[in-house]
């Protein structure tokens, strides 16, 4: 890889870049950041920086609420980059004076009716098992913490350290931050890597990853809404709520200056189409925990698409045979609170050449043959191999 002696500095007019990013949502400017911070020369290439799934996601940063049953070592990685949380957002925000929406509030999560309850403990009990910080509530408990819960919500409890951030304040900071450093964003898109020269190449593509490497990472489609409270207050409550309703599980992210986030379905389809009856039982399943939120504006309705992989984890790391191309992608419903972490391994990994001990269940290898379509060099563009 590429080490302080080796590589070019921003200075360096005309010379090879040492690192060209594929993608410029938060994990791939946050990639750059971190590369032309140590002083190589970046590129980055995307025709429409911030449009892809950071543009619909909610911001939460939540290892604790997303510690799903089967994924220990995801659980892991998702802790990790939440302790990175704090620190990174200080440094982002003293390297651009922006405003990132990061609020240390917690999370609630609840369960509206018996059976959403019981459903929900059986989660709040394995991540118990895990030694993550979960609190169980009793509803008068709830209340007291968040008045504008529905009385008919049975009970819940307490994620303290999952916290959240705004993805539509991330992603400009993280841009302003890469070229500060001296990285240089292309504004053109890549239809294969053979199209990219540089000493190293970064995927960090989202879903447009599975063209240009061959990799497993499919669209999962995601509706989400955002209303606002009348009047332009904030809204009449402090914490994230995550919740059961009926069977239907939702989240709700309030910001400071009267956002709410409402989401989110999780649909195996490519389209960003916007469905009536998503609108309604989002709406519905939002309403039923928070009433109040029946008075708010409805302002956005719209639909992107996850990177999913096979085992919802994110693939990190070579490519099998080509140590030259780093995948940075398949994250999922993670990418935002994963993007600390994903931004040091990827740098660090890019400076040492030697792959930090986190990365070793995520590599690209894990999917056998995965990982050789669209880097066998230039001649092979087609309109499948086409990312925009």
């Amino acid at each position: 890889m590429l080490t302080g002696r080796s590589a070019s500095t921003p200075s360096d007019e005309g010379a090879r870049p040492d690192v060209a990013v594929v993608g410029a949502g938060p994990i791939g400017l946050a990639v750059a950041w971190r590369c032309a911070a140590r002083g190589l020369r970046v590129v980055v290439h995307d025709p429409a920086s911030g449009s892809g799934a950071s543009a619909v996601a909610a911001g939460m940063l939540s290892p604790v609420a997303e510690a799903y049953f089967g994924e220990r070592q995801l659980t892991g990685l998702l802790l990790a980059s939440a302790a990175r949380w704090p620190a990174f957002a200080a440094e982002l925000t003293e390297a651009t004076g922006a405003e990132l929406g990061y609020r240390t509030e917690g999370t609630l999560m609840v369960g509206l009716t018996g059976d959403d309850l019981a459903e929900a403990r059986r989660l709040w009990a394995y991540q118990q098992g895990l030694g993550l910080p979960v609190t169980p509530l009793r509803p008068t408990e709830l209340r007291d913490r968040e008045p504008a819960l529905a009385p008919r919500v049975r009970g819940g409890a307490l994620a303290p350290t999952d916290h959240q951030v705004d993805p539509r304040l991330l992603v400009p900071a993280l841009r302003t931050a890469a070229r500060r450093a001296g990285a240089v964003l292309v504004p053109q898109p890549v239809r294969h890597l053979g199209e990219v020269d540089a000493r190293v190449t970064v995927v960090a593509a989202g879903c447009g990853a599975a063209v240009l490497t061959g990799l497993p990472v499919r669209p999962v489609k995601g509706q989400i809404l955002r209303l606002r409270a009348p009047g332009g207050v904030a809204p009449g409550f402090r914490h994230v709520i995550r919740g059961y309703a009926d069977g239907e599980s939702v989240y709700l992210v309030p910001r400071s200056d009267g956002e709410v986030v409402l989401g989110a379905t999780v649909e195996e389809r490519s389209d960003t189409t916007v469905t009536a009856g998503a609108v309604l039982r989002l709406l519905r399943a939002g309403v039923d925990l928070l009433p109040e939120l029946a008075e708010y504006d409805l302002v956005e309705a719209v639909a992107g698409l996850r990177p999913g992989t096979p085992d919802n984890a994110p693939i990190l790391g070579p490519l099998p045979g080509r140590p030259d191309v780093l995948a940075a992608t398949g994250h999922h419903r993670h990418g935002i609170v994963l993007t600390p972490v994903t931004a040091d391994l990827i740098a660090n990994l890019v400076t040492t050449g030697v792959p930090d001990p986190l990365l070793a269940p995520f590599g690209p290898e894990r999917f056998g043959g995965a990982g050789s379509a669209g880097v066998d060099g230039p001649g092979r563009t087609t309109e499948e191999d086409r990312w925009s």
